[in-house]
Parts: C-alpha cells; structure tokens; sequence
C-alpha cells in the first residue's frame, strides 16, 4: 500500500481516468484564477473567466519570516529583549500570519485593528479599500508580562522551551477587554465555548500587537510538515498544474461520498462555466479543534484513503493543512476560513450548512441558524472577489444505494447520516450502508474510534504512521 509521503512525490498526468488502485497525490506548492461574482442556489453561475491567480488582500502575499542571512542576527537580538512565552494555540497564529494567510495583517493587531475586525468584520487599508477580517488575531499579555516590557519597543515570542520564535516590534500594548471580544465574536458570552475556554478566559487583561519578523518557518514535527503548503507554495503547485480555477473546501472532518459528491460536482459545474482545468483544494483544518473532534493525524490519514479508494481523483485535487485554530465563531468565522483561501489563490468557496457552526454550549440547539454562513460570505465586506458556492444537499439515497442530492418530491427514499450516527457507527465497530463512505476511510475511522476505547481501558494506543 502506498504511504502518503510516497505519493505526495508523484506527479499526475491530467485526464487520465482513475483506476481503482491509482496512487493518492498529497501535493506542496501551487497557483489561481480570478472571477469576481457570487452566486446563490439555484442561479446560473456566470463567473468571469481570467487566466491567472487571484491577487492576495493587499495586492501582495506577506511573508515574515526573516531571510536566511539576517536569521543569525535577529536571533542574538531577540535574545537581548524581554520575553512573551507563546501557548500553542498562540504558536499556530505566529504560523498563520508569518505565511500571509492574514494578508495584508504583518502581526499580532494593534488596537485600531482590533477594533475594526470586531466591529465590521473587516479593516480598512491606507489606500482606503477594504480587506475581510472576521476573527482577531491578537495576542494577550498578563500584567506581570506587561511590567517586564515596560516602554520597550520590541519583545521576543518563545516556545514551552524558552526558544526564540519571533521578535514583535513597534509594540502597542491595549485593554483586553473578553466580554466584548467574546460576545462581538461569538454572539453570545455563555461558558462553554471552546476556544474562548481554551484561549481568551483565563488569558491574560491585556492585548499587545505590533509588526512580526519571524526567525524561522513553523514546524511541528508530527510527520504532518510536509503537508502544511503556506499561499505561495499552494500558488505554485496550482500553477504548475495548469489551473485555470481553484474551488476550496474547508473541513474538520471526515470526508464521507456526500462531501465527495458536492466536490465532483463543483468541478462538473465549473467545467460547464467554460473552465478548462478546475483544481480542487481539499484544506482540512490543522490548528485547535474542541475535544471531540477527530484529530488531524486520523482526520489525514482518513483523507489518503478517499483519494486512494478513488472517490477524489488525485489528478485534480491538492490535499493541504490549513493551520489556522478553530473557533467555531459560525457566520463570523466562515468569513476568515474564505479570506484566508483568496490568499492561498482560490477564486471558489464551497459553503455548506452551519459552517465553522457548533453546538450551542447550555442548550440543545444549533448555536447558529444552518442558512446564515451562505447567506453572511454572499455579503461580506472584502469578499467581493470570490465566488461562493453553496452546497445542495446530500443524504443516502435509499433506491440507488449511495450519497445522491436530496429530491424533495421523494424525501422517504432518502436518510440523514448525522455526525452523531457515524459516530455511534464506528465506536460500535458497525458498519454504514452501502455507499456511504468509502471501505478504506471508514476502516480508518473505525480504528481512531477503537484506539479511544484501548486508551480508556489503559491500553496504549498503537502508534499511526502516515
């Protein structure tokens, strides 16, 4: 069987039909197109077609990580300067905004920034256009952190082991007030939310922002590296591959043949549009995520079983991380997962219901209305270059045995496979219907729901290779 480190060396020839056993292609580096109108369900699209890649917020991909001849310089400078110790989360932003991600953001937010992200979801640029912002991206201070600093100018950010990650210079140091920050970003203060219990809480009463030069590129060293593309290597990989169209399709879980339909069928769409090659960006999300999510490493794993099975063809579709944390901020946050995208070169976004949605944390409902994220990206400031597509949607069709776009002139014919079913499914080792999901991935779900129940009975969990 093929590992994924050695297919993501492969090189596919476009057109090829996909056989049963073809290889699957993890890719690095790419490039896109550019079409400039939304459209809604049901609405003929008639994007504008345009050779080339979007153009990142800003005009220009930020990049900030230092060179490689500055790195021994600001490394003894950033070892002269009062210290911030990063939390992992905080970690995943400095990656986040050292690969421009954020474009035209160059560091934590300042104040002004701040405030505009929280207040209109965008930020308005010197030149006086407008950029999406939805989420911010700040880091907090306590006021021990904030007496060592002082009037300092410039700070160093280390890890857990007091390594220089990235200086920030030309600091502003700002009240942080959570109840606001929670309440503007969720829209609602109630305990439970999962980033705001893990990251905003008990974090510290002060907020500092300034501009980041950043010693070297993030790494991690789970064995996942290598699948982490920041915007300009995607760039390149689109380009390389001839791609006249990127549509991007973010998750946090595993892919099952109705999310694979909605993919094979936006490519068939796009190729109606008069595309020629439209390449798909399949951008699971690497950083936080609550408990109970799958980890990326099966979530990964899981994914390189779909390619392989066939139901994505490797040919035309780049499998990345996207490092970002998860708020799970709904219509809010799902403005900064299709902003981040454009960066990255997509000109499409695949938007389904309740995106970046949860639970709401005291009572049995949706925190979000299911319709408000397509409805939100289809009018948000600084979204306008981007066409967003929303999902039909897709359930079991009981007469054809498979995922199929629901009809609803026939709704008994068709199931709802819920998150909490497939769950309830693999925990007791059971098996889907037919058609479901593919053998391989459900295999591979199966075993990350079994390597759960060896943990609880103190067993240790083998080791998943990828």
């Amino acid at each position: 069987m093929a590992t994924i480190s050695s297919l993501f060396l492969k090189t596919p020839t476009p057109t090829q039909p996909l056989p049963k056993t073809h290889k699957t292609h993890f890719s690095t580096p790419l490039n896109l197109p550019l079409s400039s109108r939304k459209f809604r369900p049901g609405q003929q699209a008639r994007a504008r077609i345009r050779c080339g890649l979007i153009e990142p917020d800003g005009g220009k991909l930020v990049n900030l990580i230092v060179e490689e001849s500055q790195k021994a310089q600001i490394t003894n400078r950033a070892l002269s300067l009062a210290q911030i110790k990063l939390s992992k989360i905080d970690i995943q932003w400095v990656h986040v905004l050292s690969e421009g991600w954020a474009s035209p953001l160059k560091g934590f937010m300042r104040e002004s920034e701040f405030l505009q992200t929280l207040h209109f979801n965008s930020t308005r640029l010197e030149n006086g256009s407008v950029v999406n912002m939805s989420v911010p991206i700040v880091l907090a201070i306590d006021d021990f952190q904030k007496d060592q600093i002082g009037g300092s100018s410039s700070v160093t950010l280390v890890d857990d082991k007091n390594k220089p990650i990235a200086i920030l210079n030309d600091i502003e140091i700002y009240k942080h007030n959570k109840e606001e920050r929670i309440a503007r970003t969720w829209g609602t203060t109630a305990p439970g939310l999962p980033y705001a219990e893990e990251a905003i809480t008990h974090a510290g009463n002060w907020l500092i922002g300034g501009d980041l030069e950043v010693i070297e590129p993030i790494k991690y060293n789970d064995g996942l590296d290598r699948f982490r593309l920041s915007p300009a290597e995607l760039r390149d990989e689109f380009t390389r591959r001839n791609a006249d169209a990127v549509f991007a399709f973010q998750l946090r879980n595993p892919v099952h043949n109705g999310h694979a339909l909605l993919m094979t069928d936006t490519r068939r769409r796009l190729l109606e549009m008069g595309y020629k090659n439209p390449v798909l960006l399949l951008h699971p999300l690497g950083g936080f995520t609550k408990a109970d999510d799958v980890p990326l490493h099966w979530r990964m794993k899981q994914h390189e079983k779909v390619l392989e099975d066939g139901v994505l063809d490797p040919e035309t579709t780049v499998v990345s991380i996207f490092p970002s944390p998860m708020h799970y901020a709904g219509p809010t946050e799902v403005q900064w997962h299709a902003k981040a995208r454009i960066n990255a070169g997509a000109n499409f976004y695949i938007v389904g219901r309740d995106p970046a949605g949860m639970g709401h944390p005291l009572e049995k409902r949706d925190l979000y209305d299911a319709d408000h994220g397509k409805k939100v990206l289809s009018m948000a400031p600084g979204l306008e270059r981007l066409n967003i597509l929303p999902f039909r949607v897709a359930a079991y069709d009981k007469t054809q045995n498979k995922m199929a776009f629901f009809d609803p002139s026939r709704p008994h014919d068709f199931i709802f496979i819920s998150g909490t079913k497939m769950r309830a499914l693999a925990k007791n080792k059971e098996s889907p219907p037919d058609g479901f999901m593919c053998p391989g991935g459900w295999k591979v779900l199966v075993e990350y729901y079994d390597s759960l129940a060896s943990a609880e009975n103190g067993r240790i969990p083998e080791a998943l290779a990828v």
